[in-house]
């Protein structure tokens, strides 16, 4: 009885590995249903480049044409359409960045789930347990009333503070002053309630995609997890969840895409400063990294257990050994008949060193600060025009040239 329970057990193991882990942030809900019955995409993501161009101009081509009727696109007023950069970065660069997104994640995440299992992270009695925490994570990724309540905030709380903090207070080409007031143009009501609701909602699902990753990493890291001290990734075999923070990172440099469309036009039609808004490219640098690195500190408790044990246990295994090496190479100075010249116990002297350093050196999250820093690159580089409103170009190129020759 025993050996045929065994046998079963290891059958649904087997089973489990081999078949395709449905983990997918991306492919569900109601708006991934609209996109298959508007034949905006196939199963699983296909037609990406249709999304992109079809939703892009859906929320822009409007403006233009209703701004072009009412004589604001290149005149009129402060800020006319075709001057207005927040507009255009919004619409087409930042809405094809979430939309480019939603395959990245797809792809990279389900090979990062996959490895829970592939390299036995997730102990085999536990195989059941996390099944059922990927089935959960994806009823929830589904949910209709999610997006129900998703869309009802982009059009309350989410326009009350465009309009109080992130609209132009100048005269533009979607609100025009008054005696009584600024007043939405044509243009402007089609921005106000149906291309700015399009963006937010493309915009908080995403924050919605990442707490359902946040629950999954909180939900996984509660199983018995197997970690492998020796591991060479120095984070006890579970240094693969940093591909994570890659695989988001169209999400991030979307935000500070915006954030310099934002910047650009205080600067050019407000007569702001780019230095005037170091406190806010600091404080979105600082939120958009903790945004996609604080799951990961979830695994933190196990690595620092783990680096705690590995401690110990090697360090008692490398006292046997250096003390089984002094008497035989030191005290009686001659291993024996063995001659010294050309054996291996020097060779592993030298490797019981090299393993303990990286048994010691473990870190107690599953990323390094290399990744950190790729990642702060990648967020800096929509902002980085912006240097040209207070560097002219020809100093730039200069002094490039100089740390060349």
């Amino acid at each position: 009885m025993e050996t045929a329970n065994l046998h079963k057990k290891e059958t649904d193991s087997a089973h489990f590995l081999e078949s395709p882990v449905d983990f997918s942030l991306v492919m569900g809900g109601p708006l991934y249903q609209l996109y298959l019955r508007t034949r905006l995409a196939r199963e699983p993501l296909e037609l990406l480049v249709r999304r992109m161009l079809s939703i892009s101009a859906l929320c822009w081509l409007p403006l233009l044409i209703l701004s072009v009727a009412c004589g604001y696109s290149i005149r009129g007023t402060v800020l006319p359409f075709l001057f207005d950069a927040e507009v255009h970065v919004r619409f087409l660069a930042v809405v094809p960045l979430l939309i480019l997104a939603e395959l990245i994640v797809h792809q990279r995440l389900v090979n990062v789930v996959k490895q829970f299992t592939q390299r036995n992270i997730v102990a085999a009695e536990e195989y059941e347990h996390f099944s059922e925490i990927i089935n959960s994570t994806m009823r929830l990724r589904n949910s209709v009333l999610f997006e129900a309540v998703l869309l009802v905030f982009c059009f309350t709380i989410g326009d009350w503070v465009w309009r109080e903090g992130v609209s132009f207070r100048g005269a533009s080409w979607y609100a025009v002053n008054s005696a009584s007031g600024p007043h939405l143009t044509p243009a402007g009501y089609c921005y106000e309630f149906f291309s700015l609701p399009i963006f937010r909602f493309l915009l908080f699902r995403w924050y919605f995609r990442l707490f359902l990753w946040y629950v999954f990493l909180w939900r996984t890291r509660a199983l018995r997890l197997h970690l492998n001290f020796f591991h060479p990734d120095r984070a006890a075999g579970l240094g693969f969840l940093s591909a994570s923070i890659f695989a988001f990172a169209p999400v991030l440099v979307a935000h500070t895409t915006f954030l310099a469309g934002f910047i650009g036009n205080r600067i050019w039609h407000a007569g702001a400063h780019l230095l005037d808004f170091k406190m806010e490219i600091a404080g979105s640098l600082l939120f958009l990294l903790l945004l996609i690195l604080t799951p990961l500190t979830f695994f933190m408790t196990h690595l620092g257990q783990a680096r705690r044990s590995a401690s110990r246990e090697y360090g008692i295994l490398a006292s046997h050994y250096v003390d089984a090496f002094r008497s035989k190479w030191i005290e009686h100075a001659s291993g024996g008949s063995e001659p010294l010249l050309g054996t291996p116990d020097l060779q592993s002297l030298a490797d019981l060193g090299n393993a303990f350093v990286s048994v010691t050196h473990m870190r107690v999250l599953p990323f390094d600060k290399e990744s950190v820093i790729r990642l702060s690159g990648w967020l800096l580089v929509p902002l980085m025009p912006l240097i040209l409103t207070v560097v002219p170009l020809r100093e730039i190129v200069d002094w490039i040239i100089k740390l060349a020759f």
